[in-house]
C-alpha cells in the first residue's frame, strides 16, 4: 500500500482546503488505467504535491537528485514516488526508469522545463518526448495557476493562495519512422509545452505565448 503517498496527499488536500482556494478542471480527462506522461508547467515547490493531489490515480515523478542527499528525505521521496534525476537531459538512467514505468502502465509526472518558473514558462527539455514517442504513451497536458505564492519549502505546509489545476485532453505525438533527431525532438517538445501553454492565462505562458499555434484544450 502506497502509505506515504495517500496520507501526504490527503493532508495536503486538507491543507489546501484549509488555508487555501483549490480548483480542479477537467479530471474526467484523465485516463483511470494504462500508460499515461503528465506534463505541467512549473511554478514552485508545491506543484508535484498539488499534481498529486490533483490527479484521480497515483503519479510517480523525477526529481532533483540534491533533494535526496538527506537520507530522511530521500526515504521520504522515494516512498512518495519520486525518482531522482541525476543530470537533467542527459540521465539515460531515468529515461530508463520512466520507460519501465511506462511499460507496468504507470502514470509519471514531468516537469519539461526542469526547473522553477514563477515568471512563466521557459522552453521545455527534450527528453519528455523522446520518452513519449519510445513508450507509445499518451500525454496529459496540465495547467497550473496560483503556486507562484507559495516560496519556501515549509510554506507547502501551509499554502495560502488561489490555486487552479487545469487538467486537459490526452494527445499522442506523431509516430515517427526510424531515428529520431534533434529537430525533430525540439518541433515535438515544443508541441508538447504549447499543449501545456493552451492551459494557461496568458501571462503564465512566456516563451509559448507568440509561438503557441494549438488550440484551446477543454
Amino acid at each position: 500500500m502506497p502509505f506515504v503517498y495517500n496520507m501526504s496527499n490527503f493532508m495536503l488536500r486538507g491543507a489546501l482546503r484549509l488555508f487555501g482556494d483549490w480548483k480542479v478542471e477537467g479530471k474526467e480527462h484523465v485516463p483511470p488505467i494504462g500508460p499515461l506522461i503528465i506534463v505541467s508547467n512549473h511554478l514552485s515547490n508545491l506543484d508535484p504535491p498539488l499534481l498529486a493531489s490533483s490527479i484521480p490515480r497515483r503519479v510517480y515523478f523525477m526529481a532533483k537528485g540534491g533533494l535526496f542527499q538527506n537520507p530522511i528525505a530521500s526515504s521520504f521521496f522515494r516512498a512518495y514516488g519520486a525518482e531522482p534525476l541525476k543530470k537533467q537531459g542527459g540521465d539515460v538512467r531515468i529515461i530508463n526508469w520512466a520507460l519501465k514505468m511506462l511499460d507496468k502502465d504507470s502514470a509519471i509526472g514531468i516537469f519539461p522545463e526542469g526547473t522553477r518558473n514563477p515568471d512563466g514558462m521557459i522552453e521545455g527539455i527534450s527528453g519528455v518526448a523522446l520518452i513519449a514517442i519510445r513508450a507509445g504513451a499518451p500525454l496529459l497536458p496540465v495547467g497550473i495557476t496560483g503556486s507562484e505564492a507559495v516560496g519556501s519549502p515549509w510554506q507547502v505546509a501551509i499554502p495560502r493562495g488561489r490555486f487552479r489545476v487545469r487538467i486537459g485532453q490526452p494527445f499522442y505525438l506523431p509516430s515517427i519512422e526510424g531515428r529520431v533527431g534533434r529537430e525533430q525532438l525540439k518541433l515535438l517538445t515544443t508541441l508538447i509545452m504549447e499543449r501545456v501553454a493552451s492551459l494557461l492565462p496568458d501571462s503564465y505562458q512566456g516563451v509559448y505565448h507568440l509561438n503557441r499555434k494549438t488550440d484551446k484544450v477543454g
